[in-house]
C-alpha cells in the first residue's frame, strides 16, 4: 500500500509539471507572435485643449471710485479761554467732557468782585467828569456875558474920549481931560481882551471836559467787557472736549478751559496722489464738487455719511506729496472728529470702457481673446483705471470679443481652448444673519454693556441688534474675535 501511495502522488507531481510547462510555453509563443504583430510607427500626438473661463467685453459708460482714507475733523471749533483771570465760582453741569451745550448757554463763571470794584470805581469817574462838562458849559456861559459886559463898557469909554476930543477941538474941554479919557478907552479895551482870553479859556475847559467824559465812558465800557468776561457763554451749539475745569480752581487770562465743537459741521481730509487729484478739475483746472462717501466701520457696525468736495490745500505741505483734499459731510451721525475713515470719491463718467478682472490682464498690457476657432489671440488694450479687483480697458477690435478672465502660464497665442461661458462656478455664499443661543447672546451682551470705550450712539445700536432674533453675523465674528471666543 505504501509503494501504491508514492506511486500515485509521483505520477500526480508529473502530471502538474507537464501542464505547467505546456501553458509556459503557449504564454511564450503568444508573447512572440504579438511583438512580431506589433506597429512599430510613433503614435500621432493629440493636440492639448484647455477649458478657461471667458467673457464678452462690451463698452459701457462707468463712474470709476477713488478710494482713500481720511481723518474727520470739524469746521466749526471753538477755544473757550478765560478772559480774565480770577476764581471760578460757578459751573454748568453740561461743562464737562462730552457735554452738549447750545448757543447762549452760561457754561461757567468767575469770581466777578475785582471787576465789579473797577466798575464802580469807573462809574464814580463818569459821574465827575459829567459834573466837569456841566461846570466848564457854566463857566463859558459866565465868560461870554463878562465879554458882552466888557464889551459894553469899552464902547462906553471909547464914546467918552470922542466926546472929550471933540470938546478940546471946539475950545471948551481941556488936554488933561481927554488924556484922562483916552487912558479910560485904552483901559477899558484890556478889559475887553482879558475876557476873551477868559472865554477862551472857558471854551479850552469845555473841550477838556469833554475829552475827559469821553475817556470816563471808555474806561467805562472797558470794565463793563471786563465785567461780562467773566461769564463764558457758548457762541454756538456744540459738544465740549478738553475739559480739565473744576470749581473753585483759580484761572489765569487767556487760559484754555476747553473747545467747543459743532457736530453738525464735520467735514473729512484726505490725501491723494497726483495723478488722481489732475482727475478731479475740470476742463478750466478747478476742483470739482464730485460726490463723496465716508465710511467707517466700527465693531461690525459700517457707518456712512456723504457729502461733496468743497476745496484742496493751497500747498503740498513740507515733507508730503500730492494733494490734500477736504469735503463737507451733510449728515454724518455717528462720526466725530478724529476719525479714521475710508473716503470713497465719483470721478467723472468714463465712455466706451470694458470693465473685466484684473486677472484678464498681463504686465505688457495684452488680453486673450477667442478667434472662431477657439484659439487664442493676444490683444493689445489700455489700461484707463483699476477699480479693486477689476479694470476698465479700451483697445481697437476689443468690442465683443470674449475674453479669457485667468491668464496662465500655460495659456499663449494660437493655443486651442474650451470656452466655458458661465463662468466659474460659484461659491456658496456665506449667511447674513444667524441665530445665537440664549448663552452666546447674554455673552455677548455683557461684552459690549462692559466696553467703556464704545461710543453710547454704538453701544445702543449693536445692543438692539443682539437682541433681534437674527443678528447679522458679521457683527457676532467681529465682537467673538475681541472676546477672544
Amino acid at each position: 500500500m505504501r509503494f501504491l501511495r508514492q506511486s500515485l502522488v509521483g505520477v500526480f507531481l508529473a502530471s502538474l509539471t507537464v501542464a505547467l510547462l505546456v501553458y509556459a510555453g503557449q504564454m511564450v509563443m503568444s508573447a512572440v507572435q504579438d511583438r512580431m504583430a506589433d506597429d512599430r510607427s510613433p503614435p500621432k500626438a493629440r493636440e492639448r485643449v484647455f477649458a478657461v473661463n471667458v467673457k464678452t467685453a462690451n463698452f459701457e459708460t462707468v463712474t470709476p471710485i477713488l478710494e482713500a482714507f481720511g481723518q474727520v475733523q470739524s469746521r466749526r471749533t471753538l477755544e473757550l479761554r478765560a478772559a480774565t483771570g480770577g476764581r471760578v465760582i460757578w459751573l454748568s453741569e453740561s461743562f464737562e467732557e462730552g457735554g452738549v451745550v447750545e448757543k447762549g448757554d452760561v457754561l461757567l463763571e468767575i469770581d466777578p468782585a475785582d471787576a465789579q470794584s473797577a466798575f464802580d470805581r469807573v462809574a464814580s469817574d463818569q459821574l465827575d467828569a459829567q459834573a466837569e462838562v456841566r461846570e466848564a458849559e457854566r463857566s463859558l456861559l459866565l465868560a461870554r456875558d463878562e465879554l458882552a459886559a466888557a464889551q459894553d463898557q469899552a464902547d462906553l469909554r471909547e464914546r467918552a474920549f470922542n466926546r472929550q476930543k471933540d470938546l478940546l477941538a471946539r475950545g471948551v474941554g481941556t488936554a488933561t481931560a481927554v488924556e484922562e479919557s483916552e487912558l479910560v478907552a485904552a483901559s477899558a479895551r484890556q478889559s475887553v481882551l482879558t475876557r476873551r482870553i477868559a472865554l477862551a479859556g472857558a471854551e479850552a475847559r469845555v473841550d477838556q471836559a469833554a475829552t475827559r467824559l469821553a475817556r470816563a465812558g471808555i474806561a467805562l465800557a472797558e470794565a463793563q467787557r471786563d465785567m461780562e468776561d467773566t461769564t463764558v457763554t457758548a457762541e454756538f451749539s456744540g459738544t465740549l472736549d478738553g475739559v480739565t475745569l473744576v470749581q473753585g480752581r483759580l484761572v489765569s487770562a487767556n487760559e484754555k478751559l476747553a473747545e467747543l465743537i459743532d457736530p453738525n459741521a464735520l467735514e473729512v481730509a484726505f490725501r491723494v496722489s497726483t495723478a488722481q487729484y489732475a482727475r478731479l478739475l475740470d476742463d478750466t483746472g478747478h476742483l470739482i464738487k464730485a460726490p463723496v462717501t465716508a465710511m467707517l466701520d466700527v465693531t461690525g457696525v459700517e457707518l456712512k455719511a456723504t457729502g461733496r468736495i468743497s476745496r484742496d490745500s493751497a500747498a503740498a505741505g513740507e515733507g508730503q506729496s500730492g494733494r490734500m483734499i477736504f469735503a463737507r459731510l451733510d449728515k454724518a451721525p455717528g462720526f466725530k472728529p478724529g476719525d479714521f475713515i475710508t473716503v470713497a470719491v465719483e470721478e467723472p463718467p468714463l465712455d466706451n470702457v470694458a470693465r473685466l478682472p484684473a486677472s484678464s490682464l498681463d504686465a505688457a498690457r495684452t488680453v486673450l481673446v477667442l478667434d472662431p476657432e477657439d484659439r487664442l489671440e493676444s490683444l493689445p488694450v489700455v489700461l484707463v483705471r483699476r477699480q479693486g479687483d477689476d479694470v476698465l480697458l479700451r483697445g481697437e477690435g476689443l468690442a465683443g470679443r470674449e475674453v479669457v478672465l485667468g491668464r496662465t502660464p500655460l495659456l499663449g497665442a494660437g493655443i486651442r481652448v474650451r470656452p466655458l461661458r458661465d463662468g466659474p462656478a460659484a461659491t456658496p455664499a456665506e449667511p447674513e444673519t444667524t441665530e445665537l443661543s440664549q448663552e452666546r447672546r447674554d455673552r455677548l451682551i455683557a461684552f459690549v454693556e462692559a466696553n467703556n470705550k464704545m461710543p453710547d450712539e454704538i453701544k445702543t445700536r449693536i445692543l438692539t441688534a443682539l437682541g433681534n432674533d437674527q443678528v447679522p453675523k458679521r457683527l457676532v465674528d467681529r465682537l467673538e474675535s475681541r472676546m477672544g471666543g
